[in-house]
């Protein structure tokens, strides 16, 4: 007994402690089919997750490296051959991919006349360009969002089935004690746990890739500008 100093008298009933007590050979062998398949599929959802966060993060960093390296040597050129010639090295920048598509476009015009016939046309190719490199980038994505808003309600779901099982087996107990029923409560506890675990990552890495991405995309369609201004330099009336 304690006495607290309030005059309230605080009873300590150690059959609270039985529950930090159930070994994992008991958590296991009293998970039902249901509660180890929900298990599973959130670690199915937490691999592919990680696996699609350090491919991601590879990507991206791969990217923005080659993008600066290429709009330095594309701001150094004396004309847009010199840095077709040139772009190869810098692969896999997003701004090489862009800026070949819109070369294209621009040889085309200039054939014959030797100047841009249509500069909408041009800026409607960089454009297009452009949205095919952050599509690109975006690509596995939705599998993150997916897993952060899933993943809680998948481990709910088995919290909720490991907590009326272990109501059932207190129900069927001759007598009401915790340890009957604690590793049913270790079970769905588990559940909730994994979840979280799957959903947390991918809900911040989500975060983070999709701000880097939309940060390329906003260098694309500055590079979009840039490689107008020398196209018309080299090309304009």
């Amino acid at each position: 007994m304690l006495e607290s100093g309030l005059g309230v008298t605080l009873t300590v009933n150690l059959e609270v402690f039985a529950l930090i007590q159930v070994t994992l050979p008991e958590m296991l062998s009293s998970m039902s089919p249901l509660t180890i398949g929900v298990i599973g599929l959130l670690l199915i959802f937490s691999i592919f997750s990680w696996t699609i966060i350090f491919s991601k993060w590879s990507t991206l960093s791969s990217a923005r490296k080659a993008d600066r390296r290429f709009l330095r040597a594309f701001r150094k050129a004396t004309g847009l051959e010199a840095v077709m010639v040139a772009s190869e090295q810098f692969r896999p920048a997003p701004m090489v991919a862009m800026f070949e598509f819109a070369f294209e476009e621009l040889n085309r015009q200039v054939k014959g006349k030797g100047t841009i016939r249509n500069k909408l046309a041009l800026e409607r190719t960089l454009q297009l360009g452009a949205n095919e490199e952050v599509a690109k980038l975006e690509q596995s994505m939705s599998w993150l969002a997916t897993t952060a808003s899933v993943s809680p309600f998948i481990g709910l779901f088995g919290t909720v089935v490991g907590i009326i099982r272990s109501f059932e087996k207190l129900g069927e107990a001759n007598s009401v004690s915790l340890r009957a029923v604690g590793p049913g409560i270790s079970e769905a506890l588990i559940a909730t746990a994994v979840g979280l675990a799957a959903a947390i990552p991918a809900y911040i890495f989500y975060n983070q890739f999709s701000a880097a991405i939309r940060e390329i995309g906003g260098d694309l369609d500055d590079f979009a500008l840039e490689f107008m201004n020398l196209a018309e330099r080299s090309f304009g009336d």
